[in-house]
């Protein structure tokens, strides 16, 4: 019955709730940037590029013309969808980039933590770590430490 305890207070305790509003917040973040790539970004580098709409250049494996993707996908014809790639690879390095200044900027907000006091100190005998509280060392008797 421990398990079940554990695997409760693991549940109850915050990991998996931490962990839920993280992807949900993470997939939604992923939503954003995918429509800042489509809709913001790629249109103007595709009409540097001479009008060339990237979602839209595919290679057909059984040798036809398709006027689109949409007629493609209607045909059930195979192909390869470099654009679609291209558009997605743009996302992943702008979604990186992105979490990339979130973390930079996270830890740079972090209060750092204080360096702890020690709490021994070294006999100057037997170079032994005893507490620092102690008057005598107790490994070698020592009593100017």
């Amino acid at each position: 019955m421990s398990m079940m305890k554990e695997f409760k207070d693991f549940l109850i305790k915050g990991n998996m709730v931490d962990m839920a509003v993280g992807f949900i917040f993470g997939a939604a973040f992923a939503t954003l940037v995918k429509s800042l790539v489509s809709n913001i970004i790629m249109p103007p580098v595709g009409k540097l590029l001479g009008g060339v709409d990237f979602s839209q250049l595919f290679y057909a494996l059984d040798g036809k013309e398709y006027a689109s993707i949409a007629a493609l996908d209607k045909a059930g014809a195979p192909a390869i969808k470099y654009g679609v790639f291209i558009n997605d690879t743009i996302s992943f390095v702008i979604l990186g980039f992105v979490m990339f200044m979130f973390i930079k900027a996270y830890n740079s907000m972090k209060a750092e933590e204080p360096e702890a006091a020690p709490t021994t100190k070294v006999c100057d005998q037997c170079a032994m770590e005893i507490p620092i509280e102690a008057k005598v060392c107790g490994h070698c008797g020592n009593t100017n430490v």
